[in-house]
């Protein structure tokens, strides 16, 4: 088994790391990683219904997608993610419990006892302290999972708080959890850099000829293309989410607005729009520009500019 710790803390390029290893080598491997604050939803998820789409924006939270399913996760330098990736010879050798079990044995060193739940989380005395996903690709299979550490449970809450009732679509909603950092449960708690070399140092001495591994330098560039081209795209991030339908009722300035659209891949496909936010203008305006264009902060700001009408933040956060 190789063991691999990733020193880049860009969601995609992590990301990309996953499916190039999971795709192109035939080694058992183990890895570790860390990511600037960012919500990653699982690969079948409409991405604007699981984020607070406004916080992540104006706190820089980045949102990414995942090739395997599951619910939506938060990551920040408080977290650390693991990922196992290694070869089955059929559907009897994917367990969940396989894969977390090394976690909780590790875990459990530390004085910090685990178990696992019925939805394939990771609890400590109740709480989640780790979300987990599986993908599988021919012979092999892909298990990662996050382990909040001293992770900022307050962004973490407002990044992922959605309303309900706005996005209505087949995709795979998240089961909210009340989480907890591993952190408190331990008298001493070390810095994260001391628990990363924890864990590596487990699974090194758990799993006979185990080594260290460090990627090369040709490997990297075709994992930053992997990141580049594909997970670090509206296409992927937004696009690959399933169709859905949007409808909210909002208070602008005193006045009221109601949207009610449909998207498919990310684009807007229909609009209906009333209230007296806009004039009689202006809706017939919107209602006929802005189908045929993505359902993004940017884009219908950028529509609003070109129509020449006023508006700020606010009124544009009501298409969300």
């Amino acid at each position: 088994m190789l063991c691999i710790y990733l020193d880049n803390t860009d969601p995609y390029y992590c990301l990309a790391t996953e499916e190039f290893l999971l795709k192109n080598y035939q080694d058992d491997i183990f890895m570790l990683w860390q990511s600037h604050d960012s919500v990653v939803v699982g690969k079948h998820q409409n991405a604007l219904g699981e984020v607070n789409y406004r916080y992540v924006m104006e706190n820089g939270i980045r949102v990414a997608r995942r090739i395997s399913g599951g619910g939506t996760v938060f990551h920040d330098r408080g977290n650390v993610n693991f990922t196992f990736i290694k070869n089955v010879s059929g559907p009897q050798e994917i367990s969940f419990k396989r894969f977390t079990q090394p976690i909780v044995d590790v875990l459990d060193t530390m004085g910090v006892k685990a178990v696992t739940s019925g939805r394939n989380d990771l609890l400590v005395e109740g709480r989640k302290i780790s979300g987990n996903a599986e993908h599988v690709f021919k012979n092999r299979v892909m298990h990662h999972g996050t382990l909040l550490y001293q992770s900022d449970l307050a962004n973490l809450g407002h990044a992922i708080r959605v309303v309900p009732g706005r996005y209505e679509s087949k995709a795979v909603q998240s089961n909210r959890s009340v989480v907890a950092n591993i952190s408190e449960f331990l008298t001493d708690p070390p810095p994260v850099s001391e628990f990363i070399r924890t864990i590596l140092n487990f699974q090194l001495a758990a799993v006979e000829d185990t080594r260290e591994h460090t990627l090369s330098p040709e490997e990297n560039k075709v994992i930053e293309k992997l990141a580049t081209e594909k997970f670090n795209t509206r296409d992927w991030i937004f696009g690959y989410s399933p169709a859905y339908a949007f409808t909210r009722e909002s208070e602008w300035q005193g006045k009221w607005l109601s949207i009610s659209l449909r998207a498919e891949k990310g684009i807007i496909k229909s609009l209906e729009t009333g209230g007296n936010v806009y004039s009689e203008t202006e809706l017939k305006l919107l209602k006929s520009r802005i189908p045929g264009n993505e359902h993004d902060f940017g884009t219908i700001a950028k529509i609003h500019s070109h129509l020449g009408i006023h508006c700020d933040n606010d009124l544009i956060f009501s298409w969300f």
